[in-house]
């Protein structure tokens, strides 16, 4: 990967609201991640993972001086709470893993695969999100009865954004 391509796409993710981004080029895997707002209310830097053979070290260096990054737990990346699911800790907001475009059923004819009102299972399917044509089922990740569905059919998402609410008892 030629690094005046790395850079160009490093610059263009910091100036997009964009928060997750991965590419896979020739052998190499890129994965961009911006983390929530630092205290002081400003954006925190862009973290980079980068994994391939040797050749990952001779982009690395070059990157890391270009732009600061920082290495954050998978716990820093989890997207914070909102406030409306802190005032009842028995709703669960399962998130979307990816960025994409949501729909609530396998095709346009079918019957959304949760509705409000709906009990579900842990593992049941609650929507599809599509990502660079691929479809990627979102389960549910606790039991409960689905009490609120915070994204309209075919529009598109964010990695991190609340999808469904779920009263978990």
């Amino acid at each position: 990967m030629d690094l005046q391509y790395l850079r160009r796409l490093v610059k263009i993710f910091d100036d997009s609201s964009v928060v997750d981004f991965r590419i896979e080029e020739e052998g190499l895997k890129l994965r961009l991640s911006k983390t929530p707002l630092t205290s002081a209310g400003a954006p925190a830097p862009p973290v980079v993972h980068v994994q391939s053979g040797p050749s990952a070290h001779d982009v690395l260096p070059a990157q890391q001086a270009s732009a600061p990054q920082t290495e954050t737990s998978a716990k820093a990346e989890a997207p914070a709470p909102s406030s409306e699911s802190a005032a009842d800790a028995n709703v669960h907001i399962v998130t979307s893993p990816i960025v994409g475009t949501f729909y609530r059923a396998p095709s346009p004819e079918s019957e959304p695969f949760a509705s409000v009102g709906d009990r579900v299972a842990e593992g049941q399917t609650l929507c599809i999100v599509e990502a660079m044509k691929l479809m990627n089922e979102i389960e549910s990740d606790v039991s409960g009865m689905v009490v609120k569905v915070l994204v309209e059919n075919a529009q598109p998402v964010e990695f991190g954004q609340p999808l469904f609410h779920v009263q978990t008892s």
